[in-house]
């Protein structure tokens, strides 16, 4: 560990200066100042993985480490400073005050890997917190405005009460999904998939694990030519697609505009018109019933935990007896965690989020009389799917850039690195959920004694 301006070392390896311990052992401040880089040093117990440089000339950290932050700006300090959790370091990060060095900012996951395996903040004892605050200065300790990619629009502002409300989800999908077709089709590649694919092998391609994900989701439902598939919040239009390219009859519903239009020009251009639709809407407003299988791929997560029981509820009421459900979505490695999302993720991503335990999911579909079958967690194949996504921004970093400018596009290489390192910790996880409506006396339409389908 280093530091700038000829600060010295004392022999407990603590920056002269920032503490040394009393009588009561606790660390006594002296009068000066200290540096930006001390007061990290202070925060992280003096261990820094990587090389951290600051605006006021100071440095910290290995000078040869592979990675390395730059504070730019005393603007970034107050973002830093007022943050709660991980919201400081993204408005510093997507305002562009804080740089972040060795790695592309469209894949930063091996920076992000090294601070959460390496870098743990601790408290300061008070007299030294005290002596932080007064070197970095009263003045950024008080809020400033966020970047402009977080500022609340006005409908989240006025309808605080009304969280997933029809008129509030719609602008909450807006927000996420209706940022440029473009930007998708070079994050996502050609499938167009915006969930969890699922892995045949290691070496196989994004395009192939997606092809697979969607088999497994045809499959699970035993679809049949004739047969008619309802996909709630289907995006656009994958599953709608692959299901009416082998004779299914299929009708998806989006809250999203951008997807609605992609999806149909799909449609039309695959010439699956006559068995594939896409509509615009929300799926409350449904009319049709008597769906063979409903399948429902990354919509939970936009529901709300306490519309659950509504929720399936509705799809049980768009399916025949006997007909069967796949719900696939993000999870929470328990069932007793807050369900919102916080700090970043709500702030800049999903808007509204909330995720729990696939055991609560389990519960509730149950509840309302839908018989589970089987389940399955594949948050692994969420990692690989993570990591192909960036690998793609990486590779049409520049025209992301162009098309949707620089805060937006490093928003999204910060989101799903970080996404990338929850699914393989195993903090949040992707189950799918296969049910069916059974009739009054329990039957459920001859079902397979085991699993028929394949992995």
């Amino acid at each position: 560990m280093t530091t700038t301006r000829g600060q010295a070392r004392d022999r407990s390896g603590t920056p002269d200066g920032a503490g040394r311990a009393d009588a009561t052992g606790e660390p006594e401040p002296e009068a000066g100042r200290l540096s930006l880089a001390q007061v990290l040093e202070v925060f992280a117990g003096g261990r820094l993985p990587l090389r951290f440089t600051a605006y006021d000339g100071s440095s910290a950290g290995p000078p040869d480490a592979p990675f390395g932050l730059e504070l730019k700006t005393p603007r970034g300090l107050t973002y830093l400073a007022t943050g709660r959790g991980d919201l400081g370091l993204a408005r510093a990060y997507v305002a562009g005050d804080l740089d972040a060095h060795g790695v592309h900012p469209g894949d930063p996951y091996d920076l992000l890997r090294a601070l959460a395996d390496e870098l743990v903040f601790t408290l300061p004892p008070p007299k030294v917190l005290a002596r932080v605050v007064r070197s970095i200065g009263a003045r950024h300790l008080r809020p400033i405005a966020p970047p402009p990619q977080e500022v609340p629009p006005r409908w989240r502002r006025a309808a605080e009460g009304l969280r997933h409300s029809k008129a509030r989800d719609a602008e909450a999908i807006h927000h996420h999904y209706d940022v440029s077709n473009t930007f998708y089709e070079w994050v996502l590649g050609p499938s167009m998939t915006y969930t969890c694919a699922c892995y045949p092998s290691l070496d196989a391609s994004l395009d192939e694990a997606q092809e697979n994900k969607y088999r497994l989701v045809f499959e699970k439902l035993r679809l049949q030519p004739g047969d008619r598939l309802l996909d709630v919040g289907c995006g656009w239009g994958g599953m709608v697609r692959y299901a009416a390219r082998r004779g299914v009859r299929a009708v998806g519903v989006t809250l999203s505009q951008e997807q609605t239009a992609w999806a149909q020009r799909a449609i039309a251009d695959e010439g699956l018109s006559e068995l594939a639709e896409v509509r615009f809407g929300d799926y409350r407003d449904l009319r049709e019933s008597g769906f063979d299988a409903v399948s429902s791929i990354g919509l939970l997560e936009h529901i709300g935990v306490r519309n659950y029981a509504s929720y399936f509820r509705f799809l049980q009421s768009r399916l025949r007896t006997g007909g069967l459900l796949l719900n696939h979505c993000i999870t929470r490695a328990d069932n007793t965690s807050r369900p919102a999302a916080g700090g970043f993720i709500d702030r800049y991503v999903f808007p509204d989020g909330e995720l729990t335990g696939s055991g609560r999911i389990i519960r509730e579909a149950q509840d309302v009389g839908l018989e589970v079958l089987h389940e399955e967690n594949l948050r692994d194949h969420y990692a690989l799917t993570l990591r192909d996504w960036c690998a793609n921004l990486v590779a049409h970093w520049d025209e992301a850039v162009a098309e949707v400018g620089l805060p937006t596009a490093k928003v999204w290489g910060l989101y799903m690195a970080g996404s990338r390192l929850g699914f393989e910790g195993g903090g949040i996880q992707l189950h799918q959920v296969l049910a069916v409506r059974p009739d009054a006396h329990g039957g459920n339409g001859g079902l397979p004694l085991r699993p028929w389908w394949t992995p």
